[in-house]
């Protein structure tokens, strides 16, 4: 015997999973008119969507930054898609809300446990696959933290880049200096916070690129190296944040902009998360 589904089971289950009319209808039918089976269907559909679209490119999306109340812990959650018209969706930007909201709570190691976080009554996990057959595009995830003294945030222009900045000290008169860091950031892109930060292999690969310069321009063979540590010392200032020239005013290091407001005050760490 079939199973009449009524325009107001459908609109149930679409208000329950966000899912697509006809899809809610097609899983119904298909579940005839058991809801738990009906929300499973739909479920399948977007791990099978996920498995199809693993190899597409997720360049667009939403991104949030947010801090706790005391300003000492924060977070950065990524939730990507395809298109530039899913991103700018209300329903897809508070699906990132909530999921930066639980992380921040929680304040979860990195993405794996964030990923098996609890969320309604299935995983984080879970609803960003389930969400895949929801809107169809391919869904990825990126989360980082921060821990300081003091963690000021910065959301870039249409939730596209967002940024954490620790502070050695807190104060409500070092919150702006923090946030004209942030901002620093999400312009100058740095790969690290000092040059005792990065990566070994990245220094060796520019003292060889600083060589190779110095050898085509004619330097002597017994030259080159210092050449290329001259050339070094330019990339980390160039490359690291707080010996970056302060956007606001290039008289001054980023180091050098926060020791004017406090003697004490440094840039003890950031995370930069951005579309693309």
């Amino acid at each position: 015997m079939s199973v009449t589904i009524t325009a107001a089971d459908v609109k149930k289950l679409r208000d329950m999973t966000g899912a697509g009319m006809s899809d809610c209808k097609n899983a119904l039918t298909e579940a005839e008119g058991d809801f738990d089976k009906a929300i499973e269907n739909l479920r399948k559909k977007g791990q099978k969507l996920s498995l199809k679209r693993a190899d597409r490119e997720t360049t667009e999306g939403c991104v949030l930054a947010l801090v706790s109340a005391d300003k000492t812990r924060g977070v950065i959650v990524k939730l990507g898609c395809e298109t530039d018209f899913v991103a700018k969706n209300e329903d897809f930007i508070a699906l990132t809300r909530s999921f930066a909201e639980l992380a921040l709570a929680k304040f979860p190691e990195n993405l794996e446990a964030l990923l098996a976080l609890p969320y309604e009554d299935i995983t984080i996990g879970e609803k960003a696959i389930e969400q895949v057959g929801v809107i169809g595009e391919k869904i990825d995830v990126v989360y980082e933290r921060l821990e300081a003294a003091m963690v000021c945030p910065y959301i870039h222009m249409g939730n596209k880049a967002g940024v954490l900045v620790g502070l050695s000290k807190a104060g409500d008169n070092f919150y702006d200096a923090g946030r004209d860091v942030a901002m620093q950031v999400a312009a100058m892109h740095p790969i690290a916070l000092d040059k005792d930060d990065v990566d070994a292999t990245v220094v060796e690969k520019e003292i060889e690129i600083g060589k190779e310069l110095a050898r085509n321009e004619g330097k002597p063979e017994e030259m080159l190296e210092k050449i290329a540590l001259g050339r070094l010392n330019k990339f980390y200032k160039e490359s690291t944040l707080v010996n970056q020239d302060f956007v606001k005013d290039n008289k001054l290091t980023i180091a050098a902009y926060l020791k004017s407001i406090d003697k004490d005050l440094a840039a003890t760490g950031f995370k930069h998360v951005k579309l693309g």
